[in-house]
């Protein structure tokens, strides 16, 4: 696979709990930007939570800045495009969960939330930032048992999809290991025989 000659400048990055997606999203960045805006969109409700951001916390460079905002990112990140190369979102699962939570009705809440990634990723863009976004991938385990979950998957699997044709490249992580599969993707619409128009 060729290395391309300037990184991409929006990077999706998915997989399932514990894959190495956030350590991954901190190494780019550090290599990439060498002013980081780290966004943190968890809302520590609990101990467990509460120790996992500052395990987060503490990996983090100590020059990184950090917005917390669990609900309107874009508006929070757009007054920092001006003095910061790459923005850090982690992640947009607790993000989707927060809006989900927040609007008590899925139709509503996805429509929010994919207007909220379409203005950060056209901001970012238009300032040449470079944006990281951290997401689960839950829709590959049991089906969930409750309505509220089953809204949860479906309204994050739109978001991911939504997110992922924006996107320059999509890394899915296994193990600890990425694997880009924007490439790919469009290796096997062409290889199916679909038109330009509809890949990723």
């Amino acid at each position: 696979m060729a290395v391309p000659s300037e990184h991409p400048r929006v990077v999706l990055l998915l997989g399932g709990a514990r894959a190495g997606k956030s350590q991954l999203a901190e190494k780019l960045a550090r290599q990439w930007g060498r002013r980081v805006l780290y966004v943190a969109t968890a809302q520590p409700g609990d101990e467990e939570m509460r120790q996992r951001v500052e395990m987060h916390r503490a990996r983090r460079p100590a020059h990184w800045r950090t917005l917390e905002e669990p609900l309107n990112v874009a508006d929070a990140v757009a007054p920092h495009l001006s003095s910061v190369d790459t923005v850090l979102l982690d992640c947009m699962t607790l993000w989707a969960s927060n809006i989900l939570l927040a609007e008590e009705n899925a139709a509503r809440a996805e429509k929010r939330l994919m207007g909220e990634i379409e203005r950060l990723v056209e901001r970012c863009r238009q300032g040449n930032v470079t944006l990281l976004v951290v997401s689960n991938e839950v829709g590959q385990g049991v089906v969930p048992a409750y309505p509220l979950g089953r809204q949860f998957r479906d309204v994050l699997g739109r978001a991911n999809q939504l997110l992922a044709r924006s996107a320059d490249a999509v890394l899915y992580c296994i193990a600890g290991i990425p694997i880009e599969l924007k490439m790919l993707g469009r290796q096997t619409w062409e290889w199916l025989g679909l038109p330009p128009a509809d890949w990723p």
